[in-house]
């Protein structure tokens, strides 16, 4: 990630605890509401290991998606819980050190980071469906300029992230996916388009779902 000037906190919920990391390693960096998680962010999260060939990836749960109506979301702590006994795996961890930084949005987090981590190869994990509306983003270009990202296909998206604004506008910062080990380290812009096992499963469909009394 390149330097930017120093980050000022916005003012958060607490001391910041950010998960294990050291210069050199290379940290995916997935984030989103998960409300709930399900298997297609668990398929996400293993593709992304196993072909970026990471150290560490981060499951970033966020306070709120300032995209969505959160009024009925669940507290953090408890889709924390679901996302750890989603995929248990050692080289996951699961965190929300956003609250305690005080950021609502994606560029803020990065600029954290960014100043916290020197050293650290970063790269930003999304689903195929999050590309397909990154433009709307606050500050997609700069997100896209700061961190190399890599896109994991998801069902019903794959010609909408291919035919997106973001998709178009960096195209020749695209990767082949033979090459998506080379990404942690590559200066960006720069982007992967990664295929592999799917789920047809989202949070919104598992939202919508009528509850099963339990006695």
């Amino acid at each position: 990630m390149r330097k930017g000037r120093p980050f000022a906190a916005i003012g958060g919920n607490g001391p910041v605890r950010l998960p294990f990391h050291a210069p050199g390693m290379r940290i995916g960096l997935f984030g989103g509401s998960f409300n709930p998680p399900h298997d297609g962010h668990r398929l996400v999260a293993k593709t992304a290991l196993s072909a970026l060939r990471l150290d560490r990836l981060w499951w970033i749960v966020t306070p709120g998606n300032p995209l969505k109506n959160n009024t009925a979301l669940p507290s953090q702590n408890e889709r924390m819980a679901l996302c750890r006994a989603l995929m248990p795996d050692p080289r996951i961890e699961v965190t929300g050190f956003e609250a305690s930084i005080g950021t609502r949005y994606t560029y803020d987090t990065l600029r954290y980071l960014e100043q916290r981590c020197p050293g650290v190869d970063f790269v930003w994990i999304m689903g195929a469906d999050s590309l397909a509306g990154f433009h709307r983003w606050q500050k997609w270009r700069d997100i896209a300029r700061m961190i190399p990202i890599a896109i994991i296909d998801r069902p019903g998206s794959t010609l909408r992230a291919a035919a997106s604004k973001a998709a178009q506008v960096f195209g020749s910062a695209r990767i082949d996916e033979t090459d998506a080990a080379l990404l942690p380290g590559l200066k960006p812009p720069a982007w992967v388009f990664l295929y592999g096992p799917r789920s047809s499963l989202s949070s919104t469909e598992l939202r919508a779902r009528p509850k099963v009394a339990t006695s």
